[in-house]
């Protein structure tokens, strides 16, 4: 968890900042960091409030930035559909996208789903990441008014993530996904409402998704093939 940390705790800080800068105040901008653990929805919604629009533009915002969690929870469904509802609605809260990615490259291929251990897994990395982002945020809304924007902290932000996400794309569905995301996500930057992030990431994840079923297809048909041979080998 130490490299994912570093990047949380660089978007943690840069957010924290900006809260600030944006013009809220400090206690406001801790509410919404404790209560929002989406730090993209945060700065999309920050605009917004400042500029005074009405709450039900600021409440579709959040929720079409954040609308990728729910692609989150459909995926990982199946490994926590055992637990109680309010496990399943902390999980739900502490679910992140380096935590789902890490999550789901660890257990994504296992057999069997719904384990204690896989469950351990979850709640240890999220957990970690939780703090990691609280203490970071925190710290960036008590300095916000000492860092000068000169610094380029939202750059350095990126960078970290970056550094973490790519070591995560080992296979072909992520790389096309990521590849996918990343054009869309350019090629769309310039729609209201950070509504290019919202095709972005179902544009890769449902390219990923197919790359991934057209590849289990191909295997389950090659180990059909193998095990046909085999038979009038013998």
């Amino acid at each position: 968890m130490a490299l994912p940390g570093v990047g949380i705790a660089a978007w943690g800080l840069v957010t924290g900042v900006a809260l600030v800068k944006g013009g809220m105040t400090v206690t406001m901008a801790l509410v919404l960091t404790v209560t929002v653990f989406a730090g993209s929805a945060q700065l999309a919604v920050l605009p917004l409030l400042h500029a005074h629009n009405p709450l039900l533009v600021v409440w579709a915002t959040a929720l079409l930035v954040n609308v990728r969690f729910t692609i989150f929870a459909a995926a990982s469904r199946k490994y926590f559909t055992k637990m109680t509802l309010p496990q399943r609605f902390v999980a739900g809260y502490l679910n992140g996208d380096l935590g789902f990615a890490m999550f789901m490259q660890r257990v994504g291929s296992a057999d069997v789903v719904g384990t204690k251990e896989q469950w351990g897994y979850f709640y240890g990395g999220a957990a970690v990441n939780w703090v990691v982002w609280q203490v970071s945020s925190i710290a960036g809304i008590f300095l916000g008014g000492l860092a000068p924007t000169s610094w380029g902290l939202e750059l350095a932000a990126t960078l970290a993530l970056v550094t973490v996400l790519i070591p995560m794309a080992t296979r072909f569905p992520s790389i096309v996904g990521l590849i996918v995301s990343g054009v869309l996500a350019v090629a769309l930057n310039s729609l209201p409402l950070r509504l290019g992030l919202l095709v972005a990431v179902l544009g890769g994840v449902s390219v990923a998704l197919v790359a991934e079923t057209s590849r289990d297809r191909r295997l389950a048909r090659h180990s059909r093939l193998g095990s046909t041979g085999s038979v009038v080998s013998i």
